[in-house]
C-alpha cells in the first residue's frame, strides 16, 4: 500500500511549516508571533490557516494541554522535493539544466558554492558510471 501523496501546501501554509520545521511542535501563539517579525499576520488568520492545513494533514495537533501544539506531519525535504519537481515541470519543461543555468546565470555564486556544485556533479558522475559498470557485469 502506498502513501497518500503529500498535498502541495499554499505559500501562507509554507511559511507556517518553515516555522515548525525550523522551532519544532509549537503553539499558534509561538507561530503567529514568528510569522509577524516578516509581516503583519492577525492570531486569527494563523489559527484558520493551521485548521485547514490539519484537515489537509500537513500539521497535526496535540490536544493533550490547554493550549494546542502544531507540528509539521509532512518531512521538510520531501515538501521541497515535491515542490521543486512541480517548479521544475511547470517552469522549465522539466529541464534541470534550463533550471540550473537560470539559477547560476542570474544569481551571484561564490567560489565556496561553485566548489560544492563541482563537488556534487563528480559524485553524481561517479555513481552513475559505478551503476552502469554493476549492470554491464551481469551476464547476457
Amino acid at each position: 500500500m502506498s502513501e497518500k501523496p503529500i498535498p502541495k501546501p499554499t505559500d501562507s501554509e509554507l511559511e507556517i511549516l518553515q516555522v515548525l520545521w525550523q522551532h519544532g511542535p509549537s503553539t499558534v501563539r509561538f507561530v503567529n508571533d514568528q510569522l509577524s517579525q516578516k509581516r503583519e499576520v492577525g492570531y486569527t488568520t494563523t489559527l484558520k490557516i493551521l485548521q485547514l492545513m490539519l484537515d489537509k494533514v500537513l500539521v497535526l495537533r496535540e490536544d493533550d494541554s490547554k493550549t494546542h501544539v502544531y507540528r509539521a506531519a509532512v518531512r521538510e525535504e520531501e515538501t521541497q522535493g515535491l515542490l521543486l519537481d512541480r517548479f521544475v515541470d511547470a517552469a522549465f519543461g522539466g529541464s534541470a539544466m534550463k533550471l540550473v543555468m537560470q539559477a547560476l546565470g542570474t544569481r551571484s555564486t561564490s567560489s565556496d558554492e561553485l566548489a560544492q556544485i563541482r563537488g556534487l556533479l563528480n559524485e553524481i558522475e561517479q555513481q552513475r558510471r559505478s551503476t552502469s559498470n554493476d549492470s554491464s557485469d551481469e551476464p547476457a
